[in-house]
C-alpha cells in the first residue's frame, strides 16, 4: 500500500464511529462505479463497439462534419 493511502486511512480512524461511516460511504460510492466501468470495457462486445464508434467518427471528421472542441462551451 502507498504511504499516501496509509495516511488516508489512518487520519479517518481518529473520527468518531458516525464520521468514520459517512466516509467509507463516500468512499465506497465513488469505488464502485469505477469498477463498474472497467468491467463493460473489459468486455470485447465494448471493443467492437467502440472501434465502430471511433471509425464513424473519424469518417464524419474527414467529410467535414466535425467541429473543433470548445472544452469552455462557447
Amino acid at each position: 500500500m502507498s504511504e499516501l493511502m496509509e495516511q488516508a486511512i489512518q487520519k479517518p480512524r481518529q473520527l468518531p464511529e458516525p464520521e468514520q461511516e459517512a466516509l467509507a460511504s463516500i468512499i465506497l460510492q465513488e469505488i464502485e462505479p469505477e469498477r463498474h466501468w472497467d468491467e463493460l470495457f473489459d468486455r470485447p462486445e465494448s471493443a467492437e463497439l467502440l472501434a465502430r464508434l471511433a471509425d464513424r467518427a473519424l469518417d464524419g471528421a474527414k467529410q467535414g462534419r466535425a467541429r473543433p472542441l470548445d472544452p469552455e462551451g462557447r
